[in-house]
């Protein structure tokens, strides 16, 4: 998606009410163009051991030519790259570009997505996500920690009582509105519940980035992306950076009107027959006041969830 456009586009639509434009897919060779782009402006030249001329720079970050002379390819190569055109890049190339702009490995995976897309992919993108009723049967089962499925766009398939004693009922939201990145940014209860309400964004906008990647067909990923372009600037603001990652465990600070500030650990495990899907279990330190929190919203149930409703 053309971010200079879109983003234009989104501040004359909320200008005339807020009228959600027509979703349209994600432009891929924009998208290579900005990633590579954006990259490349981060880059300092002491970064890379190239001198520094100071307010002769007209240009943030790197060069062109010197990010071409880092990677060891001609500079009219690099730029019909950066220009979105990577039909036929080489593997090698993209390695070495990769190297020069000092990406993280989900940032090379991501520029390989987008510089040599898969057209399996774009089709897949088009079915209806669907989360096996077995693993609901599972979720069900955990009883002692929160647990939930997610889905591509950050969308929420199922989950257990005490993840919706802990982020909200989403049995009481519309299937379409069960989405992480609609609660974080069109919510702003959302910003009472995490601490760091600003890295959960962050990373929400990372994971929809590298859906756009993989999908860049998916018309409801074209849709979401368009809503929130429209209702939120915070949302305009983090998707022009087209930083990516992936993290599949850290730590979340909560807090919960009923049990207070929680600190819990998540681990993400991607389901095997599904890539797209991933379960996602918080967990407190034994014996600490987190853990006893969690132990207060299981043994409240669904008291709990009501009112954690109330915030999502």
């Amino acid at each position: 998606m053309d971010d200079v456009e879109d983003a234009d586009g989104a501040r004359d639509a909320g200008g005339a009410g807020g009228v959600v434009p027509k979703a349209r897919p994600l432009d891929s060779r924009a998208e290579l163009s900005e990633f590579l782009r954006t990259r490349r402006a981060r880059l300092k030249p002491q970064d890379v051991g190239l001198p520094d001329f100071g307010r002769h720079r007209r240009v943030p970050g790197l060069r062109r030519e010197e990010l071409a002379q880092l990677a060891g390819v001609s500079v009219a190569y690099y730029t019909r790259l950066e220009q979105g055109n990577g039909r036929n890049v080489s593997g090698e190339v993209l390695d070495a570009i990769a190297r020069a702009l000092r990406l993280t490995d989900a940032e090379q995976a991501h520029l390989t997505r987008l510089a040599k897309p898969k057209t399996l992919k774009k089709k897949r993108a088009a079915r209806q996500q669907h989360m096996r009723p077995a693993l609901q049967q599972l979720l069900d089962t955990i009883v002692t920690v929160p647990a939930y499925v997610v889905g591509r766009r950050s969308d929420i398939l199922g989950w257990n009582a005490l993840a919706a004693a802990l982020f909200g009922d989403w049995g009481e939201l519309a299937p379409a509105q069960r989405n992480w990145a609609r609660i974080c940014f069109l919510d702003p209860r959302s910003r009472e519940l995490f601490v760091d309400w600003d890295q959960k964004a962050s990373d929400i906008v990372s994971y929809l980035r590298m859906d756009a990647g993989c999908y860049p067909n998916d018309p409801e990923l074209s849709s979401l992306v368009g809503e929130l372009s429209v209702k939120s600037e915070e949302f305009r603001s983090l998707w022009a950076t087209h930083d990516v990652r992936e993290k599949g465990h850290g730590v979340k600070r909560m807090r919960h009107p009923l049990v207070g500030e929680l600190t819990l650990a998540f681990e993400t495990l991607r389901l095997p027959d599904d890539c797209d899907q991933s379960l996602l279990m918080y967990h407190a330190e034994p014996d600490s006041a987190s853990a006893q929190g969690l132990r207060l919203l299981a043994s409240w149930g669904r008291d709990a969830s009501s009112v954690g409703s109330t915030r999502h």
